[in-house]
């Protein structure tokens, strides 16, 4: 009997048994195939600090162009090695990123204070030159009746066609320029399915850069609208403008909001790079999730202003260094403070400018336009002025100075191609430089600035 008791019960258990095991084993094997292919997605990524919330959800993979072996637009590629990423990039489902997009710049029709700019015109210089004192006068804007200079006091030389154009953009434009054929013209990476339709990608260039384009059989100079791949052409008579063509690009890189008066988001980037992935997505996770006016890269090395000014003088990045020290002791002066936790949330002091994202507004418009200004009345470094300007400033700008990491994951950089014979910041005969003397004999402002740093 205890036999048959003992038998019963291990014929009717068995089956639940084995029910739950069954369920069990499932769900383990779920998570074990859910788990490698996660690991081999990731594995084959182009790059392991950029997460799609989708895997599915694969951009265009069509060359936008094809180059002649003769142009080279692949050539000296500046590559990053990482063995590991610390700070990693998250991409939303690219529907929904552009819908959301979509929906905020149907938003933003109706802005409610706007930037007002001075008028007029002023044959001496596109942005009028101002003095130190006037030019401090507008970093508090407290007043929205109040005009701010913001360039434009000489006519942007470009062909009407094109400017229309340019005012006819809305929503989302990528900029981007190249002068006296210093670059190569590069297509984007990663675009998604209704990228190339909705946001506008220009790229402003001078007669040097057109005739290297025609020379190469890309366009013709014949023509009065030339587009290449992605980009969209725009002339710019640079000799109407500045003799120094890295300050011709300064326009397009900080007076964006004016030459697209009606975009509601920007994405500048450097012609030396190659943007990786789509503009919507990098909006919608460095400026709109994160809440801020602008979106830049920190500097890979330094994080003080000095710094970098010290390094402009050794390398010779800009030829006149006595008025780079005149530069950085007017900044001392009038209040530029070495970085500390006291100016957190900003991480740091210098950013990589080639690449910046910004939504246009108050804000963001109101520190290019001063940017702009300090440039034109020192030299087109725009780093030595970014913390002076940004910490100066008010309203105060939000600014999401993210790691160098991410920006080398959504950005491709190559070498300049520009020949050593005609260099961009080519000196004068005239000019005499005092390298070795760099803030030596500097005022007590930068020495304090020196001894904190």
């Amino acid at each position: 009997m205890g036999k048959a008791t003992s038998s019963s019960s291990t014929t009717t258990t068995t089956p639940i048994a084995l029910f739950f095991q069954s369920k069990l084993l499932c769900f383990s094997l779920l998570y074990l195939l859910t788990s490698l292919f996660l690991a081999l997605y990731h594995y084959l990524s182009p790059t392991q600090c950029l997460f799609r919330s989708s895997p599915f959800d694969h951009p265009l993979q069509t060359p936008l162009f094809t180059y002649p072996s003769s142009y080279g637009e692949h050539k000296y590629a500046l590559t990053t090695h990482r063995s590991f990423c610390n700070s990693s990039i998250f991409f939303s489902d690219y529907r929904r990123v552009f819908k959301e997009i979509q929906e905020l710049c149907r938003n933003s029709l109706v802005s409610t204070t706007v930037l007002r700019y001075m008028q007029g015109k002023n044959s001496g210089s596109f942005g009028a030159n101002f003095s130190t004192q006037k030019r401090i006068s507008y970093f508090d804007h407290l007043n929205d009746n109040v005009e701010v200079p913001c360039g434009f006091f000489k006519e942007f030389p470009i062909a009407t066609f094109d400017r229309i154009a340019t005012e006819n953009c809305s929503g989302v434009v990528v900029v981007s320029a190249i002068f006296n054929n210093h670059d190569k013209i590069r297509q984007p990476r990663g675009l998604g399915s209704k990228t190339l339709d909705t946001v506008c990608f220009f790229m402003f260039v001078d007669e040097a850069t057109l005739k290297g384009l025609d020379y190469h059989q890309l366009i013709s100079t014949k023509s009065n609208e030339n587009r290449i791949g992605a980009w969209r052409l725009v002339k710019v008579s640079s000799n109407e403008l500045y003799e120094n063509p890295a300050m011709n690009g300064v326009i397009p890189k900080y007076l964006v909001h004016r030459l697209f008066p009606n975009s509601k988001f920007s994405v500048w980037i450097d012609a030396k790079l190659q943007l990786t992935a789509d503009p919507l997505l990098l909006i919608h996770s460095l400026v709109v999730s994160e809440n801020v006016d602008m979106a830049i890269s920190r500097h890979p090395f330094f994080i003080h202003t000095l710094e970098e000014a010290i390094a402009t003088a050794r390398w010779k990045k800009w030829w006149d260094v006595d008025s780079l020290q005149t530069q950085m002791e007017t900044y001392c002066e009038n209040g530029l403070q070495p970085w500390t936790s006291n100016k957190l949330p900003y991480p740091s002091d210098v950013p990589d400018s080639a690449l910046i994202l910004r939504k246009h507004g108050l804000s963001s418009n109101l520190f290019s336009c001063l940017v702009f200004n300090e440039l034109e009345a020192f030299n087109p470094r725009d780093q030595l002025a970014f913390a002076y300007v940004r910490d100066g400033m008010s309203p105060k700008l939000k600014l999401n100075m993210f790691d160098v990491e991410v920006f080398e994951q959504v950005a491709m950089e190559y070498r300049h191609s520009l020949k050593s014979s005609t260099t961009l910041n080519k000196q004068p005969k005239s000019i005499t430089t005092a390298g070795h003397h760099f803030l030596v004999n500097s005022t007590t402002c930068c020495s304090n600035y020196l001894s904190k740093m």
